[in-house]
């Protein structure tokens, strides 16, 4: 289609923050692309005969902006584009800590804004800022549409202050606080709008919140323990949110090591239940800043190497943080989930920051290095970032060649992978053990309600081990009796 012929690759340029951005809500509505390029804080807006670049000149004082978007938020009404996020305006970097740099948050906007697709036209229908060194309002990560009292739904819950779900009106951009829970990610299910709880990053998410579209009443369905619904009995050590989407009747949300799949509305009719998948422990694998498509029926999603990272650390707690972020454990995945089945139909570089459709074609924004932190600020995206489109044939297509290499310490006693195997004909597990151990293998689908894992249970001498995967069919992930840090796992899959 014309749009494709015009897409181009970004590298590096100015846009001072932590890292990379990469390319986000990419939405393919009525002849026009959108994305918004972060951290350069520009939002394209794609047709056959031409682009428009907005850099959001309606927000803030005078100077060069960073930012734009880094969760995904927008959603289409008729005509209208919604995209929002955050933005610098303008970006302050406030020059080098050691050999890392510093930010500075006075000018950190948090945003709506709206496209219209006839009139070629931008406003800004919402803003929000606090005005501090350090700290700054939560940034918009999720938006959605509601049909039923025409307004938009918003998700809050990266940052400081003004945290929550809010509703907007999508004419005049007045804004009501719904509920004080923050909440990243979010999907229409059903007649509701559900989103996690997430009140700290640290914690990871600690429920669903579903907000009755008819009545306005919110449903809370609480999690106190993953081990409790997790389909192989075990728990998540830091369920952080990803992204999320409706199918089948259920709710899906992603989160580091899984997915919590099921009805929070009615949990006595069919509770969530927790499906791990890619689950490497301490590692930065996650499906973290990236997106849930539905397509085909199904659901595509990215389960990515390197989302979030350390460069300099600043304390202990920081060195361990950046030995686990920076540790590449095994490519990005692009994951099909139809079930029974969850399949691996791509592998990938660093990240897949958005997903969409636009024909046959299936467009992957990505960028080649982490959002960062601490002290890693730079006056520049560090990262190299485009969009890459490939065809729709790789749902039906036999699954990419993979390896996963993950070192004994990183999963300790924790139970890790979730790697599913549907599709392979070479399926090995190669572990270099220094003692003698159990391994138990559990094995599970994604068979809707999901069943509980079946166990099975190897003996480990110290040296290398092969154990021969191919009696295995669905999802499997593995759990050592007794920790062994010096391990080396690889798990081969062809």
């Amino acid at each position: 289609m014309g749009v494709l012929e015009k897409l181009y690759r970004f590298p590096p340029r100015y846009g001072p923050e932590w890292g990379s951005g990469g390319i986000f809500g990419l939405r393919y509505h009525r002849g026009t692309l959108y994305f918004t390029l972060a951290f350069e804080a520009e939002a394209h807006f794609v047709r056959e005969d031409g682009e428009r670049v907005y850099r959001f000149e309606y927000i803030g004082g005078k100077g060069p902006r960073s930012g734009g978007d880094t969760y995904n938020a927008v959603d289409v009404v008729d005509d209208t584009i919604y995209f929002g996020g955050w933005v610098h305006a303008p970006a302050k970097y406030g020059g080098r800590v050691n050999r890392g740099g510093k930010i500075l948050f006075y000018d950190k906007y948090s945003h709506v804004h709206s496209y219209d697709i006839r009139e070629d036209r931008v406003e800004l229908l919402w803003s929000d800022t606090i005005r501090h060194e350090s700290r700054w309002a939560g940034e918009v990560s999720e938006i959605i549409y509601d049909p039923i009292n025409d307004r938009l739904v918003v998700g809050r819950a990266d940052g400081h202050e003004n945290l929550g779900i809010y509703s907007i009106d999508r004419r005049t951009g007045e804004y009501e606080i719904l509920s004080s829970d923050p909440g990243l990610k979010g999907s229409i299910y059903l007649d509701y709008a559900c989103f996690d709880i997430q009140r700290t990053w640290r914690r990871g998410v600690e429920g669903i919140q579903c907000l009755d579209l008819v009545t306005g009443k919110w449903t809370k369905y609480l999690i106190d323990d993953f081990s409790r619904i997790a389909v192989d009995g075990f728990s998540v050590g830091w369920p952080l949110s990803g992204c999320a989407t409706s199918a089948f009747g259920r709710y899906f949300h992603f989160v580091k090591g899984g997915v919590i799949v099921g009805n929070p509305i009615s949990p006595e009719e069919e509770e969530p239940r927790f499906i791990r998948l890619f689950d490497f422990v301490v590692s930065g694998y996650a499906p973290t800043r990236t997106v849930a498509l539905p397509v085909g029926g199904g659901v595509l999603v990215a389960f990515n190497s390197y989302t979030h990272g350390l460069i300099h650390p600043r304390d202990e707690i920081e060195r361990e943080m950046t030995k686990a972020f920076n540790t590449i454990v095994g490519p990005t995945i692009l994951l099909y989930i139809t079930p029974p089945m969850a399949r691996i139909v791509g592998a990938f570089g660093a990240r897949i920051t958005s997903i969409e459709t636009v024909g046959s074609k299936i467009l992957l924004g990505f960028s080649t290095v982490a959002n960062l932190g601490a002290d890693d600020a730079t006056p520049i995206d560090v990262g190299s970032r485009g969009i890459t489109a490939i065809s729709q044939d790789i749902l039906l297509r036999r699954p990419p060649p993979v390896m996963f290499s993950i070192p004994g310490e990183r999963v300790a006693e924790g139970v890790w992978g979730g790697i599913p195997l549907w599709g392979y004909r070479e399926k090995l597990l190669e572990i270099k053990a220094s003692r003698d151990n159990i391994l138990d293998i559990y094995e599970y689908d994604f068979s809707l309600p999901p069943l509980s894992a079946e166990r099975t249970e190897y003996r480990l001498k110290t040296g290398k081990n092969l154990i021969d995967l191919s009696g295995f069919h669905g999802i499997v992930s593995f759990k050592f009796h007794e920790e062994d840090l010096d391990a080396k796992i690889r798990v081969v899959l062809e």
